[in-house]
Order: C-alpha cells, then sequence, then structure tokens
C-alpha cells in the first residue's frame, strides 16, 4: 500500500544525502506515489528542488541524525552518500527502521576497510593486496611492504578525494599530506592498495529484489584521479569475465543483503575479475542508464527497494555518458551551450541544479547514444565540451 503525498497516511522515503544521484531516485520515488524528505548539508541540494520537504542537518552528528529520524519516521531510509553516522542506522535498524538496503551495507561499505576485509577475508573474493596505516610511519612501512607503483586513499572519501598513486619513494609523504585532506571526517586512517594492471574496470549494477538477483550489463568507465569522468555501456567481456564478475557481485550483494541496486567495482584482467568496491545505490557510471535503458538504474532501485516487480528492460545501446565538470566561483551558476549540444541527434544533457560553484564541481552529464561505443562516447565528449558557464 502506498499512501498520498502530504497527506496524513503518506508514504515517506528519507533522502540522506541529496546529490544528482539522489535527485534521480527522488523523481522516480514521485513517480510511484513516495513521499520523499530530501536531507543533506546545504541548502537546495539537487534532490531537494523536486523533493516534497528537504532538510539541512550535518549527518555525521549521531545525536541530530537520530532525533531527525525518530521525529520524521520515514518508511524508508535511504542513504545517498558515504558522510553519514552509519552506527546510527544500525542502531535504529534494529528497532525496526527500514535502512536501504540493510543497516549492514551502509554500515560495511562506508568504510574501505569494513568493505575489504568483509569481502576479501569473510567471503574469499579475489582482491589486490592491502594495508592500513594509522600514522606516518606505519604508512611507510605499508608503501614498502605493498611495493611501488600503489594506490592510496583514506579508508572514509568519496570521488576520489585523498587518493593518490604513488610511483617513486618522494611521493609517500605528499600522498599522505593529501590523504590526510581527503577523508569524509579529517583526518585519519588510510588503505594502501596493490596497483593491478587492469586491462580496464567495470561497474557491474546489481538489483537484489523480490524475485531474486538481476545484473544490467557491464558498464565500462574512465576516471581521473578516482573521480568518475566518462561512462559506456556495454563495455565488452569475455563470457568467461562475465560470469565470474556476476558470481562476485552476487556473492558480495547476498553477503550484504536488503533489496536495491548495489554498483559493484571490479577489476578485469584478460579473464580474471578481481573485487574492488561496492556502493549500496545507484552509482554515478550508471548515470548512463538515463539513456541506456528504458528503466534508469534509478527507476530499477526504488522499484527493488519497494519490493516491486523488476520489469522488462529494453536496452538501447551502444550508450555513453560524459560528466560535466565546470570550474568557476559563483553563487549563481549560469549554463551557456545547451542548445548547440542538444542539436545532435541521440544526444542528452541534465543539468543537476546545484546552487553554486566554487573551484570544479560536477555540474551535469551529457549523454549519447551510439552506432558504436567510440560513436558514442565521442558525442557525449562532445556535447559535454559544449557546456560552459556563463
Amino acid at each position: 500500500m502506498i499512501g498520498t503525498i502530504y497527506k496524513g497516511n503518506a508514504t515517506k522515503l528519507m533522502l540522506l544525502g541529496s546529490g544528482e544521484l539522489g535527485k534521480e531516485v527522488a523523481i522516480e520515488a514521485n513517480r510511484l506515489g513516495i513521499h520523499v524528505i530530501a536531507c543533506d548539508r546545504y541548502a537546495n541540494a539537487p534532490a531537494m528542488l523536486v523533493a516534497q520537504e528537504s532538510i539541512i542537518l550535518n549527518m555525521l552528528d549521531p545525536i541530530e541524525l537520530e532525533k531527525l529520524i525518530r521525529e520524521t519516521k520515514p518508511d524508508y531510509i535511504v542513504p545517498e552518500i558515504e558522510a553519514i553516522h552509519t552506527e546510527t542506522l544500525v542502531k535504529l535498524e534494529k528497532e525496526g527502521f527500514n535502512i536501504i538496503p540493510s543497516a549492514k551495507a551502509v554500515n560495511l561499505t562506508m568504510n574501505r576497510e569494513g568493505i575489504r576485509n568483509f569481502a576479501s577475508k569473510e567471503l574469499g573474493l579475489k582482491t589486490s593486496k592491502y594495508e592500513f596505516a594509522d600514522n606516518f610511519e606505519a604508512f611507510k612501512s605499508a608503501v614498502q611492504k605493498i611495493g611501488i607503483p600503489c594506490v592510496v586513499k583514506p579508508i572514509m572519501s568519496s570521488s576520489g578525494k585523498g587518493q593518490s598513486l604513488i610511483r617513486s619513494e618522494t611521493e609517500i609523504a605528499k600522498a599522505w599530506d593529501y590523504g590526510q585532506t581527503g577523508g569524509r571526517s579529517g583526518k585519519g586512517r588510510m588503505i594502501i592498495e596493490e596497483f593491478i594492471t587492469f586491462d580496464f574496470e567495470i561497474t557491474l549494477l546489481t538489483i537484489r529484489h523480490t524475485g531474486g538477483t538481476t545484473f544490467l550489463p557491464p558498464i565500462g568507465h574512465r576516471q581521473v584521479n578516482g573521480d568518475y569522468v566518462e561512462s559506456w555501456m556495454p563495455q565488452p567481456m569475455s563470457d568467461l569475465a562475465i560470469s565470474k564478475a556476476k558470481q562476485i557481485a552476487e556473492k558480495v550483494t547476498s553477503g550484504l543483503g536488503g533489496f536495491g541496486l548495489f554498483g559493484v567495482e571490479l577489476f578485469v584482467q584478460s579473464d580474471e575479475v578481481y573485487f574492488s568496491e561496492v556502493s549500496p545505490r545507484p552509482h554515478d557510471t550508471g548515470l548512463v542508464t538515463l539513456i541506456s535503458q528504458n528503466y534508469s538504474e534509478f527507476s530499477l532501485h526504488a522499484r527493488a527497494l519497494l519490493k516491486l516487480p523488476i520489469p522488462e528492460i529494453i536496452f538501447q545501446i551502444p550508450a555513453a555518458s560524459s560528466a560535466i565538470l565546470l570550474e568557476a566561483d559563483t553563487d549563481q551558476p549560469a549554463y551557456e551551450g545547451l542548445a548547440d549540444a542538444l542539436g545532435v541527434s541521440g544526444v542528452d544533457i541534465k543539468i543537476f541544479g546545484k546552487p553554486d560553484l566554487h573551484g570544479k564541481r560536477r555540474m551535469g552529464v551529457a549523454l549519447a547514444l551510439g552506432s558504436s561505443i567510440e560513436d558514442a562516447r565521442q558525442k557525449a565528449n562532445s556535447a559535454r565540451d559544449k557546456i560552459i558557464i556563463s
């Protein structure tokens, strides 16, 4: 049963984090008659622009977060970002609050140490070698143990913040200092990972729903300093690699539990597949699904968490997405180039509606269909380059 928005019987979904991914989830939830409460640390975040209620709070503050949830009593609590006091969600789930996909999934995946140990030690999945360090001396020792080159990052960060690739001993101190600025709660523990020479990396969107588990075609993507820049669908892979990828995704998402869409990140080297990370929610590389199929990852997430059937998915591929990363210093961003970008057949543009821009920020996404993956990528990147800040 779903109630009526703004009425006493409304079915309420609370978004913890209201960025561009949350905005699309809010739109899809609205289409199913769900009353959306968008929460974030700043006003007029993208999801707040389409939600029925918006609330500004520090989600890392356990007292503030618990007070809000108890007062609001949402039917569904949907974390959309990592900067959340996840122990509070674990506590509230035990009392009957519905955390999507599960408090265990959210708590483990918000911390790279938790999910890496879970995947490697408990599930026995193939991963890169890794170590953890709390101070600079331990960090240097871990780098030497893992070997150079290696990848280092805070155990709690997102969008590549604090991540470095160490190529020589002269870069160790700089990487440590940078990592200490990129964590979600300030300075802290770091993970040091073996650098795997992989052929490519993918996101395997995996949907856990009442009818079982569904996989979307693999999404190839390119990152710069750990942050998504472009993605495409489908990424060509051998049948054996696809089979291994699905086995890993099935194992890790089943272990985390709950219903919803997961973004499982994997490294592929020939027919070998290595687990990297998993997000218990729609993934930024999955923005390509806004054009690649009839039901986007956001629609599928909403249906799965509401325990509704997953519909037949009709794919329009090859498809690509390209992040519109802009740079300026303004509280009133204005955009030019939309007409030129949208004048190309098979191209679409989404502007996220973020309220300000200070430095570099992802402000939108260009989407494209093409006759091949390369054609779709070229069209998406060309459309991206046409959008500028006025």
